[in-house]
């Protein structure tokens, strides 16, 4: 196994054994990403020479027996809307103007201060508003396991660097299931955490920062060195306690939902995987119980009403000439915008909170909430959304969008693959707070359905 290819556990079992540099891994990670970028297009900003040098004073403390974090040594990513001192924040279109950051936002600091080797930014779709790697800055975003299919959005090159071994921890950000769909198209795991556990320092109603990972455990340890408070986000929540609870099957309660209502239908083979994932649990000995839809055509359509006229105010308060650089498909999603009423707009804003109460009550009888994170698996690379339509952006996220809005964990885990060989990704959501439970349930899913990695 390439070095490239261990698991963030496994590194620092070995920095800290003295077997293994943090010299040795960056540099093998760095030939990893030489010899696939230019079909993938994951990275931006890519900085070997800094990257080098943080993994030399990480090899330089392990020597000292001194380790800066529980992270210290490890390559990891950053998606590129999530600010690094010194490094312009495109968002994933060329409409922004490219002004270095003052300064790193909240969790590339907290990676930073546990030593862990932020080697390059991941790219992601225009304004991180569609469910591909579609940009007008970026390069066009490719699946590891297909090269003609999608890693997913927003949060894609971080996926994708995930899938093809560009290290073991890449960060991702998601509002209605940008680190879980693509997570889930490229067969890895991707956790959006209880709203409030990593701080975001721009906070909004829904948005999250997460881990993608090959791994549980290597989500599992991120958490724990990006989690707590932070003075630029009010949301944000004191350092997550570490459970070390051992999971039971037999005592779980688990909901099985295979239809999220409105939507997209979900393909037969999506079903198949997680039903078959679902009898796994129950052989296991949990319960578990299909359920019904938990939200309705009208919330969806509520929310996508607000999205509209909120991202129609953004690009309007732009100059004429760059706002005629966005991506052709938001500029026709928004120019609907002014055809709602403000009493649409309000509906809207409130089906949040509609959503959220309606995935609370869902969650009264129940450990755990497990559905499909996509009705379908990875679509074509190069369209913008899975309808095609701009005026249908959301019928693929009506299986992660309300975990969003109820600030609810959720993440998803590979549970097959289908008759093309692309990955099939389960959803685990779990109550406010428990996100190791969801981490532990995943641990047990991926070692009854492991994942071969592509070879590119």
């Amino acid at each position: 196994m390439s070095l490239a290819d261990l698991t963030a556990t496994e590194l620092v079992a070995r920095y800290r054994a003295g077997d293994l540099s943090p010299v040795e891994v960056i540099e093998d990670v760095l030939s990893r990403v030489e010899a696939v970028e230019p079909r993938l297009c994951a990275t931006y900003a890519l900085d070997p020479d800094r990257a080098r040098k943080a993994a030399t004073d990480a090899e330089d403390r392990y020597r000292r027996g001194e380790p800066a974090g529980p992270l210290d040594g490890v390559p990891v990513t950053v998606k590129e809307n999530i600010a690094t001192q010194g490094t312009p924040v495109p968002q994933g279109t060329a409409a922004t103007e490219l002004v270095p950051a003052p300064e790193d936002h909240p969790a590339a600091a907290r990676l930073r201060a546990s030593g862990a080797v932020i080697f390059s930014k991941t790219t992601m779709s225009e304004y991180g508003m569609l469910s591909s790697g579609v940009s007008t800055f970026h390069h066009l975003a490719r699946n590891p396991w297909d090269l003609t299919k999608t890693p997913g959005g927003s949060s894609a090159g971080a996926a994708a660097a995930a899938a093809a071994g560009y290290g073991p921890i890449h960060l991702g950000t998601d509002i209605g299931g940008s680190i879980r769909l693509p997570a889930g198209w490229c067969g890895v795991v991707g956790l959006k955490p209880t709203h409030g556990r990593i701080a975001v320092g721009n906070p909004y109603p829904g948005r999250a920062i997460g881990p993608i990972t090959r791994t549980a455990a290597d989500a599992a340890l991120a958490l724990e060195v990006l989690s707590g408070p932070d003075r630029r986000d009010h949301t944000s929540l004191p350092p997550l306690t570490v459970d070390d609870t051992e999971l039971d099957l037999r005592n779980l309660n688990v909901a099985l939902l295979l239809n999220a209502g409105p939507g997209l239908p979900v393909h037969p083979e999506i079903t198949a995987a997680v039903t078959n994932a679902a009898h796994t649990l129950e052989s296991a000995g949990a319960t578990i119980t299909e359920i019904a839809p938990i939200i309705t055509r009208g919330m969806l359509d509520g929310l996508d009403h607000f999205w509209r006229v909120r991202s129609a105010a953004d690009l309007a308060a732009l100059p004429e000439a760059r706002r005629a650089k966005v991506l052709p498909a938001i500029q026709e999603w928004t120019s609907t915008a002014a055809t709602l009423t403000q009493y649409d707009v309000f509906h809207g804003y409130s089906q949040m909170q509609t959503m959220a109460t309606a995935v609370d009550q869902a969650f009264a009888a129940y450990d755990f909430i497990i559905s499909p994170v996509a009705p379908m698996a990875a679509f074509p690379a190069d369209l913008a959304y899975p309808t095609g339509n701009p005026l249908e952006p959301f019928e693929h996220i009506a299986f992660t969008v309300p975990y969003n809005m109820s600030t609810h964990p959720a993440l998803t885990v590979n549970c097959g693959r289908t008759t093309t060989g692309l990955p099939i990704g389960l959803q685990i959501a779990a109550p406010r707070f428990q996100d190791h439970a969801a981490l532990n349930l995943a641990t047990w899913l991926e070692s009854t359905f492991p994942t071969a990695w592509p070879i590119l």
